[in-house]
This record gives C-alpha cells, sequence and structure tokens, in this order.
C-alpha cells in the first residue's frame, strides 16, 4: 500500500515536471517543443529547462500535503531527486 502510493506520487511528479518543460516552451519559445529541447541540449541549458518544469512539483507536493496524503508527496520529492540527477548530469556529463 505504501510502495503504491509512493510510485503515484513518483509518475505524478514526473508528470508535472513534463507538463512544465513543456508549458514553458509553449509560452516562451518561438520554436517548437522538439526544436527547443535539441537547442537547449546543443547549448548546454537543457538543464535549466528541467529545473523550470519542476517548479510545478512544488505545487503538487503541497497538493497532497493538503490531502494529508504525505506518502504521495515523498514520490513527487522522489521525482524532483531524479529531475535533479537529470540537471546534474546534463551539466557535468
Amino acid at each position: 500500500m505504501i510502495k503504491k502510493e509512493i510510485i503515484i506520487g513518483f509518475i505524478t511528479g514526473i508528470i508535472a515536471n513534463t507538463v512544465g518543460i513543456a508549458l514553458y516552451i509553449l509560452l516562451f519559445s518561438e520554436l517548437s517543443i522538439t526544436e527547443t529541447l535539441k537547442t537547449a541540449q546543443q547549448n548546454n541549458f537543457l538543464g535549466s529547462l528541467i529545473a523550470l518544469g519542476a517548479i510545478l512539483n512544488l505545487i503538487v507536493f503541497f497538493l497532497f500535503l493538503k490531502q494529508n496524503k504525505p506518502y504521495r508527496a515523498r514520490g513527487v520529492l522522489l521525482a524532483t531527486l531524479v529531475a535533479a540527477v537529470g540537471i546534474a548530469i546534463s551539466k557535468f556529463g
């Protein structure tokens, strides 16, 4: 039961991060999503896009806490840590 709740929170965090990245690109980029991601990878600012997308995880995290679902909030936190590892890999890898 607890593992299921953490997995639900993790998947929700990954989806929120992905939606955040897409939303940022749609609002502020003149290029398409795929072109923006390719340009970001070539110019070494893909980590910045991931970090901006992770802002939505903050909203989801506190929403789960407010609903008294701490294990789902832990899953969102885990997804945020995975995003941080992705940022580190894109910056230093």
